[in-house]
């Protein structure tokens, strides 16, 4: 499957199959995060695998997110430098998450797996729950799995309302 089609097929499972996620095909959404670029390559962060039922329970209702339950894998992106911006004034943790965000879900993809960007959880709850200390942020929760469903239409503007050339328009 080459990246086209990855980007093609991706879309926000929230559901997922009764069926755990094989070793080598975690690790291999693992390691397209892993090789994901950083800011100065520095590689602030840390994925926090929670398989075990009890840890993705407590991860569930945090996130107050009944669905994710379904996922037998939930991995939190952790940014480990929530005070570090860039040059242009935007913190890196963010954004060096979200391309390694990124990267997992169009692996997922490639491994017949699914995956849904989840913003929506009490960090004071997950960070607790996942021993994340309050040095660090988490930046996302991504739950993993197999798709219990086909991925649904979904609409996209057109490129025409997006674009600008030269100038903000």
């Amino acid at each position: 499957m080459d990246v086209y089609e990855a980007i093609d097929r991706r879309f926000s499972v929230r559901a997922y199959q009764d069926r755990p996620v094989e070793d080598d095909k975690l690790l291999r959404v693992l390691e397209a995060g892993r090789s994901a670029p950083s800011a100065r390559n520095r590689q602030e962060m840390k994925l926090v695998v929670v398989r075990d039922p009890q840890q993705r329970a407590a991860v569930v209702q945090a996130a107050e997110q009944e669905w994710m339950a379904s996922a037998p894998v939930i991995i939190a992106v952790v940014g480990t430098t929530p005070d570090v911006t860039m040059y242009c004034q935007v913190p890196t943790d963010p954004v060096d998450c979200a391309i390694a965000i990124d990267h997992m879900t169009l692996a997922a993809v490639a491994e017949g797996l699914g995956t849904c960007w989840v913003g929506h959880f009490d960090q004071q709850a997950c960070c607790k729950a996942l021993g994340v200390p309050g040095s660090a942020k988490i930046v996302e929760l991504l739950p993993l799995g197999y798709p219990a469903a086909e991925k649904p239409q979904r609409k996209r503007k057109d490129m025409a309302q997006l674009l600008c050339h030269d100038r903000f328009a």
